[in-house]
């Protein structure tokens, strides 16, 4: 049997209208009745009625997803958390890999397809003042911190305390896989927070160890990239990667040369995905608060989908990241 709305009441001891309240994340309810809630809608498994929802609002309940590239294991574990989060709203996602194109990004801005409620876009090729000129609600994810945008990944906190990390275990010839010569993208924004973070820390940054690896972010980019690095003979004793898949590349391009991780050469990664946790050796990471990206944009859609007002936080919210410190930096045994 169906778990109903009167069941989450009864197990979190509140009422029917406060569950209904939780569940469309309206305002002004208390921290822990919130919470009560949301255990009980966890542990009962409760989920909304889409057909119902249709009925009452006149909505389809099915929104958009673009990501550039599925392939990418960051991208793969944001569309699960996306999926998850508007499930437990009663929403199906649609998921349009769109290859970072600014056309394609654009096509599903103006509701390609017909029949969505708004869209959520991992954007590479447009803007927020795209976005608000967008066919339907719309809410941008990714790491830009132009107004407008939601769920923004600041990434140079943890950028820094890589750099700064590297350093203290004795590295100095410090590499980037990712770095980007377009203005404002994801790789030119943290290649740029990686050059202020050497600085501060009284390296060197050389230029030639800044790696354009094209637009796939993917294993075998980092494995090639890191190949031509490696075999150039410019000495260096770390690696910053972009993303884990490539940072998984460069630890395949520095085994097959004999080389050992970490005692020759430091290897960092970004977006702590599963594949880093059970690397050999385990990948340190930048986790990019994938859950919480996820559960704040499809909060700020839902927002804007409903004609409510904007939150006090504003259009975006940063999310939370740090640095998981692994064997990959830290030695076999040691993390």
């Amino acid at each position: 049997m169906a778990v109903t709305m009167q069941d989450v009441a009864r197990r979190a001891a509140v009422s029917v209208k406060t569950v209904s309240r939780v569940v469309n994340d309206e305002p002004h309810i208390s921290p822990d009745k919130r919470a009560r809630v949301l255990a009980a809608i966890e542990e009962l498994g409760y989920r909304l009625n889409p057909a119902a929802r249709t009925l009452r609002t006149g909505r389809s309940g099915v929104i958009g997803l673009g990501l550039p590239d599925l392939r990418e294991p960051y991208y793969a574990e944001l569309a699960h958390a996306v999926l998850q989060q508007a499930g437990r709203r009663g929403l199906t996602v649609l998921v349009d890999p769109t290859g970072g194109d600014r056309d394609r990004e654009l096509a599903l801005l103006r509701g390609r397809g017909g029949g969505l409620d708004g869209v959520l876009l991992y954007a590479l090729g447009v803007g927020a003042e795209d976005a608000d000129a967008a066919a339907l609600p719309a809410v941008l994810l990714g790491e830009r911190v132009e107004p407008g945008v939601a769920a923004a990944v600041d990434a140079d906190p943890a950028v820094a305390a890589a750099v700064a990390h590297l350093v203290e275990t004795g590295r100095r010839r410090i590499a980037v896989l990712g770095a980007d010569p377009r203005p404002g993208s994801p790789g030119a924004r943290r290649t740029a927070a990686f050059r202020r973070a050497a600085r501060d820390a009284g390296l060197d940054v050389d230029e030639a160890l800044l790696l354009d690896v094209g637009p796939r972010w993917g294993r075998q980019a980092g494995a090639e990239a890191a190949a031509r690095l490696l075999d150039s003979g410019r000495p260096v004793d770390a690696l910053v990667a972009h993303t884990d898949a490539l940072a998984l590349g460069a630890l395949r391009a520095a085994l097959d040369r004999g080389l050992r991780v970490p005692e020759d050469l430091a290897v960092v990664g970004s977006g702590d995905t599963e594949d880093a946790r059970y690397a050999v050796p385990s990948l340190t990471s930048i986790a990019q608060g994938t859950s919480e990206v996820a559960g704040t944009a499809v909060a700020l859609l839902e927002d804007r989908i409903e004609g409510r007002a904007p939150r006090a936080d504003g259009a975006r919210a940063a999310a939370a990241v740090e640095l998981r410190l692994r064997e990959s930096t830290l030695g076999v045994g040691v993390a």
